[in-house]
Formats: structure tokens, C-alpha cells, sequence
């Protein structure tokens, strides 16, 4: 079982679906194929030494290797893998459009449309997914103003309010990713205290204003 390779990247495959990048990491003369994140392949230099994290993943005749560039993006893709029809394609298709530390906020937020905007997510599967997630997945802490830990499995008015949020920047011309950048810099304390989305369309456009 490959659990990290360190070598030189001696081949870089842009990527062409759902986010998906494939590199060719040398490790000590012997050519290793890695499918990693969009994300994961910026910070990858041709002819240049690198590092991955590696989950190494078996199907009943095949096998891949899939590389990330930190312990928690490959700690959220077994996560990922662990809830009900999520494959290694959806898993990082989920992390190339949501980082762990943003796909927590996801959860926390109950952010059933931040989860459409996934390539090949549907609202369904969304709903899914954060049900599933919520009890299948290790991400980053995410802390309140007072240091306590955020509950991932909160319930209240939160999808609905984040929605209408959405749905009002939306309206006013913001583009998806503009949309999802505001959503994802507001405070889950200040989502889950939140009975109407006034307040948090405020700090949404603040954060647009700011540059989140």
C-alpha cells in the first residue's frame, strides 16, 4: 500500500474533466501515475521534486493512485469514499471545487446548493450527500468567536437561509463562484444563529466588497 511518493514530476496532464489532473512523479528511476485535483497540480512544477500525500485505491481488477497535497485532503477524500455512491471520481470533484476547510463551512452551513455547483451533482444527490457527509467525514475544526467547536450536525433554518442568500446574490448579477466565495467566507456561529438571510446578505456582500 502507497501511502506518499517523493520524487521529480516529470510529466504534467492539464486537467480535462471535472478538475482531474494526472502527473508522473519519478521516485528513484521508477515512473508513478498520479491523479490529483486541479488545485493539487498548481502547486506542482515541472522538473521539480515533490511531495504527495497518497491514497491508494483498489478496485476488483484495477488500481490507482490518487495524490494530495496535504494530510486533510486526503484525509476528506477516504472520508468522501466512505459515503453511500460517492466513487474516487465524485470524491475529488467534491474536493477540486471545495478545499476541506471550505467543504466544512459546506456542512455546517447545511449549503445544499454550494454542493450543486459539483460537476454531476444534482439536488438530490446533494441532499444526499449532506446527510451522509455529516456522519462519514473528518474535516478541519471549524471554531466560533468563543473557541467552541462548530456542530456539524446542527439542524435549524440554516439551508433555507443560505439558500435564500444565494438565491439574492444571484439575483443582484454575481456570477456562481462570486456566490460561492461569499457564501463560504460567513462565520458558521453567525449561519447558525441566523432566523433571515438580511444579516448575512450584508456580510456576503462585505466579503464580495473585501475581495473573499
Amino acid at each position: 500500500m502507497i501511502g506518499s511518493l517523493r520524487g521529480e514530476v516529470i510529466d504534467r496532464e492539464p486537467a480535462l474533466d471535472k478538475g482531474h489532473a494526472e502527473v508522473l512523479v519519478d521516485v528513484g528511476g521508477v515512473g508513478y501515475r498520479v491523479t490529483v485535483t486541479s488545485g493539487t497540480l498548481a502547486g506542482l512544477t515541472a522538473n521539480a521534486e515533490a511531495f504527495l500525500f497518497v491514497h491508494h485505491h483498489h478496485w476488483e481488477a484495477d488500481q490507482k493512485l490518487f495524490g494530495f497535497a496535504t494530510k486533510d485532503e486526503r484525509a476528506a477524500f477516504e472520508g468522501l469514499l466512505g459515503a453511500h455512491k460517492v466513487g474516487p471520481a465524485l470524491a475529488l470533484a467534491i474536493l477540486a471545487t471545495y478545499p476541506p476547510a471550505q467543504l466544512a463551512r459546506v456542512l455546517a452551513n447545511d449549503d445544499v446548493d454550494a454542493l450543486c455547483d459539483v460537476p454531476g451533482v444534482g439536488k438530490k444527490t446533494a441532499q444526499r450527500l449532506l446527510v451522509d457527509l455529516k456522519s462519514t467525514l473528518v474535516l478541519p475544526t471549524l471554531d466560533a468567536e468563543d473557541g467552541e467547536p462548530i456542530d456539524l450536525t446542527e439542524g435549524g433554518q440554516r439551508s433555507a437561509v443560505i439558500a435564500d442568500v444565494r438565491a439574492a446574490l444571484e439575483a443582484l448579477g454575481y456570477s456562481t463562484d462570486e456566490v460561492r466565495a461569499a457564501v463560504g467566507a460567513l462565520d458558521p456561529a453567525d449561519v447558525a444563529g441566523a432566523s433571515e438571510s438580511g444579516p448575512l446578505l450584508k456580510k456576503a456582500l462585505r466579503a464580495l466588497a473585501s475581495g473573499a
